[in-house]
């Protein structure tokens, strides 16, 4: 049974996470005094802060198929949609790119705005106030990462702000952040930010500091990454498909977690966007899949075959749950293969349809009558913030440190215990355990391979990738709308 956690936005209920026995209360105002006592009622107070965390699983991981761990192909007459998924990968956005525009306004509008009409109505309840700049300090880290310079914005309706340096925005989240932390929970709670989840978002902080803010903070990322796994909380899973499952709300190992609900709260759609569309057959899923996302064969190859965290892969022949064969649309037997030729691909190509391998890290729900599924997403885990520490004190020198924590996560994985690490190593390690996390172009950025020309992490489809495009592009329609923006450089 999923952890009950009720959102309630200002005029009704959302439900983002699942019980055998769903209630909702529905208030029409939030009322102010001596509300928020009971941990009921600051979850009322709360949950229009988190409802739209939930696109995350969309509109930020997105931004994943611009490394080298996934790809959007065009496959004859699908997913090329005005060219979006092949510039996202080839790294010839523009600053009209519609899921860039999508993404700060799913940050800004959907988040932070939202957030910032939240806390006056709050004022007066620590508790509260914290958790709301905590999951606003998560925004604009997010902002931090992809945008750069971005406003500040602590008000709501605020028609127009000026942009801020970098190292503006990094300071602003750094004190949200810090500020929160006295009045945040030490307990669990679920899908919610607390003072162990604020430390795993500065251990992000700090480890990207030198990006960020043009100086490193190892010894602050290893400090909270301490703080995180000290606290007692939580510990590695036996089985690292445990983090992923239907019912991964019973993770020992993730410190946040998004719930999903296929009926309450929708979006957990991972599945639909990379199955094919005869693997209805193979799941018995509502409808047929989209046939769209797909990783790429540099990458799967980057795994040894004894590594358990390989069977994410879907490869191979495919068969419906009663065994037979399944057909591509040319009629051929349908056969997910490792190599995707092109990113372009007609209906010619003898493979379009079954060309690179699919992502099966979240379960699949089978026999699910709604094209939603129950899984919640795995926003920060333990294993991250080990490697994290890891990466950080090896940077500071301590191999010995640095192996500490990287090996426990290769030993889950069946694998040998490294004895000497490089930062190439360190890397890969990330990208094996974090595929598909969303967290892949920040690892490649800070590491310095995100626009490497030709390097072992750059895609075979990405022929020249520019310095500029570590940094997206402040999206035209937002600097049309607030003259105040400023276009980021190369754009």
């Amino acid at each position: 049974m999923k952890k009950s956690f009720t959102y309630l936005a200002l005029a009704g209920a959302i439900t983002m996470a699942s019980c055998t026995n769903l209630e909702e209360s529905i208030y029409g105002v939030i009322p102010q005094e001596g509300f928020g006592n009971t941990p009921e009622q600051l979850a009322a107070l709360l949950g229009p802060a988190y409802s739209n965390v939930r696109d995350a699983s969309w509109n930020w991981h997105n931004h994943e198929v611009t490394t080298d761990v996934m790809l959007v192909p065009t496959r004859g007459a699908d997913w090329y949609d005005g060219g979006n998924w092949l510039n996202y990968h080839r790294h010839t956005w523009s600053t009209l790119h519609g899921p860039i525009n999508d993404m700060w306004g799913w940050i800004f509008e959907g988040g932070i705005n939202t957030i910032n009409q939240l806390i006056p109505q709050v004022e007066g309840n620590a508790p509260a106030t914290a958790e709301l700049r905590a999951v606003r300090a998560f925004y604009y880290l997010l902002a931090l990462d992809l945008f750069g310079n971005v406003p500040i914005i602590t008000e709501s309706g605020a028609a127009s702000a000026a942009t801020k340096t970098r190292a503006e925005v990094y300071a602003f989240v750094e004190t949200e952040l810090t500020a929160a932390l006295p009045n945040l929970s030490e307990a669990k709670t679920y899908g919610r930010i607390n003072k162990w989840a604020a430390q795993a978002l500065l251990a992000k902080l700090y480890i990207n500091a030198q990006v960020y803010k043009g100086s490193p903070e190892w010894a602050k990322c290893v400090a909270a990454c301490d703080a995180v796994i000290n606290s007692g909380q939580y510990s590695l899973e036996s089985n690292f498909f445990n983090n992923f499952s239907i019912n991964n709300e019973g993770s020992t190992e993730n410190v946040w977690a998004i719930p999903f609900d296929k009926n309450q709260a929708g979006g957990m759609t991972i599945a639909y966007r990379t199955l094919h569309y005869a693997n209805q057959a193979t799941y018995g899923l509502a409808d047929t899949p989209w046939n769209g996302f797909c990783s790429l064969a540099d990458f799967y190859n980057s795994f040894e075959n004894n590594d358990l965290r390989k069977q994410m892969f879907i490869t191979g022949l495919q068969k419906s749950a009663s065994g037979a064969n399944l057909k591509d649309a040319l009629g051929n037997d349908l056969v997910f293969t490792i190599d995707v030729p092109k990113d372009e691909m007609t209906a010619q190509d003898v493979t379009y349809q079954g060309a690179g391998a699919r992502l099966g890290k979240y379960q699949i729900q089978t026999n699910n009558v709604r094209t939603d599924q129950d899984n919640d997403w795995a926003m920060l885990r333990l294993a991250d913030v080990h490697l994290m520490r890891g990466e950080a004190k090896f940077r500071l020198g301590d191999q010995a440190g640095a192996l500490a924590d990287v090996n426990p996560i290769r030993q889950r994985a069946g694998l040998a215990p490294a004895t000497s690490l490089t930062l190439d190593s360190i890397l890969e390690e990330r990208g094996r355990e974090l595929a598909w996390e969303g967290w892949r172009r920040n690892d490649l950025v800070r590491f310095g391979k995100f626009t490497e020309v030709g390097g072992k992490f750059t895609s075979k489809f990405m022929k020249n990738p520019a310095a500029h495009t570590a940094l997206f592009p402040i999206p035209q329609q937002r600097i049309d709308a607030n003259p105040g923006l400023k276009q980021n450089p190369g754009y």
